[in-house]
């Protein structure tokens, strides 16, 4: 798993490439913060996500809450089809609040 962040003007586009399991959680967390209390916008990239487990919606919800209580903007956006399906499954479309693009890609 890798995170990259870049920074445009006080937003940082995050991207997560990999795993997002319990397996990676610990290190994601701290470098995922890292970055949230650098930026005054924040977009997490999640296009790259090939799993996602319980520990990796978790650590999505931190983010978004941690966000909120410091008044800081963010966004989730790209959703893998691993993304997606944690998302369905845990019926937490509503949680995040962002627009989810479901591609025909795959599609049976």
């Amino acid at each position: 798993m890798t995170i990259s962040a870049v920074y445009l003007d006080g937003r940082c586009i995050l991207r997560i490439d990999g795993p997002l399991t319990i397996y990676e959680a610990g290190e994601s967390k701290l470098r995922l913060l890292d970055e949230l209390n650098l930026a005054q916008i924040v977009e997490v990239d999640l296009a790259g996500v090939a799993e996602l487990d319980t520990a990796g919606i978790q650590l999505l919800l931190l983010l978004k809450r941690e966000a909120m209580r410091q008044n800081k903007p963010i966004a989730f956006q790209g959703h893998s089809k691993a993304v997606l399906a944690v998302i369905d499954l845990y019926n937490m479309a509503a949680v995040f609040g962002d627009p989810v693009v479901i591609s025909g890609q795959g599609a049976r």
